[in-house]
């Protein structure tokens, strides 16, 4: 039987040793999208909402998440990021909001985890800002897009 590297002698789950990796530029972009009722996309976009601005509310929320990421994700390597992004793009053809989350940071791990909890947490905000007035949004594609730098090189879906 082949041996985890994230297990240890004890057979307890442990955080993956990641001291003998190289430093390099690690971007990772996620996604995540929100479908709701026509007349709600339309409450946002005019800025209706009795709670505020909803997207701007999201975009931060997203932010904090990603910098929570190691507090949310066992085992998740706490990181120094030097960027992190949300956008939130509006289509009304479908009635949803599709979050775009990137992160950044020059380190030995990748920023995939810290990019998923900020759409997805970006998605959550949009869906709690939005519940009273819209209970049948749903929350889907949650993705990575891309990465880059580290052992494993670049791709993009």
């Amino acid at each position: 039987m082949q041996k985890l590297t994230h297990i240890n002698d004890k057979g307890e789950a442990q955080m993956v040793d990641v001291g003998c990796k190289a430093i390099s530029t690690r971007i990772a972009k996620a996604k995540s999208v929100v479908l709701m009722q026509p007349q709600t996309l339309e409450m946002i976009i005019s800025g209706q909402h009795k709670k505020g601005d909803v997207l701007a509310v999201a975009r931060i929320a997203g932010i904090q998440a990603a910098k929570k990421c190691s507090d949310l994700i066992p085992l998740c390597h706490p990181l120094m990021l030097t960027k992190v992004g949300v956008e939130l793009n509006i289509n009304t053809h479908n009635s949803s909001i599709e979050i775009i989350a990137s992160a950044k940071v020059d380190g030995k791990t990748g920023v995939e985890m810290e990019a998923l909890t900020a759409a997805s947490v970006a998605a959550l905000t949009v869906f709690d800002m939005c519940k009273a007035v819209d209970r049948k949004m749903i929350i889907s594609k949650i993705q990575v897009l891309e990465k880059s730098g580290g052992k494993s090189g670049d791709w993009k879906i």
